[in-house]
């Protein structure tokens, strides 16, 4: 009987998952998906993530892809089937059919995150688990201005954590900006990957350039320098969510 690959749309609460991929001895959630899924086949199922959230990172539209030999579940009714064995802080949105070929993270064209900034002297508790609060409203027009640096084919060595494993890290930043929402000031990154804590160190250094007046061409000499210890404090996970992932050129621009 052939397998069926199946597309799967998730969206978690990364509060208390040591990430996305599975490790020992620690809650993650590939590991809880792969658990629910075990329990409907009977045996070990693999799935596979378009993007390996870090620790307490939460995801509003992670895609995944496993393959099953049922076919008596529908593509699109495999979410309530896993999503009843799944704890409240991990839920499947949506699932459908896909090629064969399809690989959620080698099919994938970019990744968008959102990093949510609260501007507050008091923090509404609700809030505490998915922002950083600082007390200063920053100037939107001198981040963007920094943020803009980042766009397009360049080495991010400078804004990787001390061990990151990548042979490679130049990445391809398609979108780099601030706006507002609500009482949110909201970072927007999209990029054909990540390295380890990147988008974290990037939020942290521009949001300490901005205070300290740095300019353009000061920030994209620290870029350049592809010296960690000249980037700036690597911002909190909690304000940190994978938004989307992109599988097609179209969707890029």
């Amino acid at each position: 009987m052939a397998e069926r690959n199946i597309k799967l749309l998730i969206a978690y609460d990364g509060t208390k998952f040591a990430g996305w991929q599975v490790q020992k001895n620690q809650r993650t959630v590939q590991g809880i998906l792969e658990g629910s899924l075990a329990r409907i086949h009977g045996r070990d199922v693999s799935i596979r993530g378009a993007g390996r959230t870090d620790s307490g990172v939460h995801a509003a539209g992670q895609t995944a892809n496993f393959y099953t030999d049922i076919n008596s579940i529908a593509a699109g009714k495999f979410a309530y089937a896993i999503n009843s064995y799944l704890p409240e802080d991990v839920k499947v949105i949506a699932g459908e059919e896909v090629d064969a070929s399809f690989d959620a993270r080698r099919s994938a064209k970019a990744r968008v995150y959102r990093y949510y900034i609260y501007v507050s002297r008091v923090g509404l508790p609700h809030y505490r688990h998915f922002c950083y609060k600082i007390r200063r409203r920053p100037d939107i027009v001198r981040l963007n201005e920094l943020a803009s640096v980042l766009i397009g084919e360049k080495d991010f060595t400078t804004f990787t954590a001390a061990g990151d494993k990548s042979k490679n890290r130049i990445r391809n930043v398609y979108s780099s900006v601030f706006y507002v929402r609500g009482d949110f000031l909201i970072y927007q990154i999209t990029a054909n990957a990540f390295l380890w804590k990147m988008i974290r160190s990037v939020v942290g250094t521009l949001l300490e350039c901005e205070k300290n007046g740095i300019k353009k061409n000061d920030f994209l000499a620290i870029l350049e320098k592809k010296d960690r210890s000249r980037a700036g404090t690597t911002a909190p996970a909690r304000g940190l969510f994978l938004e989307r992932v992109i599988y097609s050129d179209e969707e890029l621009y």
